[in-house]
């Protein structure tokens, strides 16, 4: 009688004889969800869509806020009926002028109590403060972690997980500031969001990001990059400078258990839609990282 380990050996002498990844290589530790900001609005039609792609997870944005906050049940019904699970909503900005962090605060929290009556799980904040040209003062990054710890203590107390989404043009562009802003950041109430993309674009590594902040990761952005004139412009996986090769591999190393959730802010190209984009980005999680979509 074959045993399992026999059986598994076999399979990977054969895979790697025909070129195929073994049984074990294709089994990842992370699921894949995909962000709804590309379809601009038509939340419905990327429910339908990243679905259909077969991705795990949806991130939906505020403005799903603004249109469903007083029917509920009709999105909960969308996600649930498509499969999916709201893996990460877009909360917006957190405030550290004094005359405004109240109302700041209070409004993650309505929106951690919308994420949590959708089934969701957790709340993605930015901001909105760097002034162009200027560089941010130390102190003003303490704050705003300051400030971050504050808002996700309340949503942990609703069952949701705040995190925290560097970002090129806000506090938290470069890797200097990123590491200033986790170092003050309680990991008991708030955790990072790497983006790759943005990240790379503000000068860092990504895939040794995700080594270091292995302990503080609770979701990424996987997303691509390529420069244009006068900046650069996000483009699908595989079509701009970002390693992403690096990125999942060492997502394999830290045996991630997030979600990775693919994000394109707007469609890159005359002549292509939402789910072309979608489709670009998923064969390539399929073909180079190998991801077994089911």
């Amino acid at each position: 009688m074959t045993t399992r380990r026999e059986f598994l050996v076999k399979s990977s002498l054969f895979s790697v004889a025909i070129g195929l990844p073994s049984f074990e290589q294709a089994k990842k530790s992370y699921s894949l969800g995909y962000s709804a900001i590309t379809w601009n609005g038509q939340d419905e039609q990327a429910i339908q869509e990243i679905s259909a792609l077969s991705f795990k997870g949806i991130q939906l944005r505020g403005n799903t806020y603004a249109k469903y906050k007083d029917n509920v049940a009709a999105l909960k019904a969308l996600i649930d009926q498509s499969g999916l699970q709201l893996c990460m909503f877009s909360s917006g900005s957190v405030e550290i002028d004094p005359a405004k962090v109240e109302a700041s605060i209070a409004q993650h929290v309505k929106h951690a109590t919308f994420v949590k009556a959708l089934g969701g799980t957790s709340i993605q904040l930015t901001n909105s403060l760097r002034k162009k040209g200027e560089k941010p003062e130390e102190k003003d990054l303490i704050r705003l972690a300051e400030v971050m710890n504050e808002i996700g203590a309340k949503t942990k107390e609703i069952g949701i997980q705040a995190t925290y989404h560097n970002h090129m043009d806000q506090f938290g562009e470069t890797p200097e500031e990123v590491e200033l802003l986790v170092n003050h950041m309680d990991p008991t109430k708030i955790k990072l969001l790497l983006d790759v993309a943005h990240y790379f674009q503000g000068g860092g590594n990504p895939a040794e990001a995700v080594l270091k902040y292995r302990k503080v990761i609770h979701a990424m952005h996987v997303k691509d990059v390529r420069q244009t004139e006068p900046r650069y412009r996000f483009v699908e996986l595989g079509q701009g400078k970002v390693n992403l090769e690096e990125v999942f591999a060492n997502l394999d190393k830290i045996k991630f258990k997030g979600f990775a959730i693919v994000e394109l802010d707007a469609v890159p190209d005359a002549g292509k839609t939402p789910l072309s984009c979608a489709e670009t980005s998923k064969e390539f999680l399929k073909s180079t990282i190998q991801y077994p979509f089911s």
